[in-house]
């Protein structure tokens, strides 16, 4: 064999190998190209979940908010149309007009209390936060440690 012949015979040798190596560096590059993908994908998709849900409770809290001024304007409305009339009432049965009065303060106040109570309980901060996207990041992450 002349030297010519021994070169062509090695560079044909090695080059399917160059080529499959390549080849390997280009599929484990794509492969993590998709990867990548999936992941911002995901991201992208529990953020939007993220912000629905915290959409959603902050209309739950304006909800509340609204309970709240509401029960305050049927408590002042309330005491003033029928405080009177049931102070009157009562001061007719043979109470006095102070006892009368101090009966029905009390009467509205408990349910003003009631109310505000309800109100408030609506608000508090564990019902605003965003337990499902929680869950779905705390899963995916465990799916994608598994894959790993």
């Amino acid at each position: 064999m002349s030297q010519t012949q021994t070169n062509t015979d090695d560079r044909s040798r090695t080059a399917p190998a160059s080529n499959g190596a390549r080849r390997n560096i280009r599929d484990t590059g794509s492969l993590l190209g998709d990867a990548l993908q999936q992941v911002v994908a995901l991201l992208r998709g529990e953020f939007d979940l993220f912000r629905a849900e915290m959409d959603q409770n902050v209309k739950h809290a304006f909800t509340a908010i609204g309970m709240i001024v509401a029960g305050i304007v049927v408590m002042l409305v309330a005491l003033n149309v029928l405080a009177s009339a049931l102070v009157a009432a009562i001061t007719e049965l043979g109470l006095e007009p102070g006892w009368a009065a101090l009966i029905v303060g009390v009467v509205f106040a408990v349910i003003a209390a009631i109310l505000a109570t309800k109100g408030t309980n609506d608000l508090k901060l564990t019902s605003l936060a965003p337990t499902r996207t929680t869950k779905n990041v705390e899963r995916d992450s465990e799916t994608v440690k598994k894959a790993l």
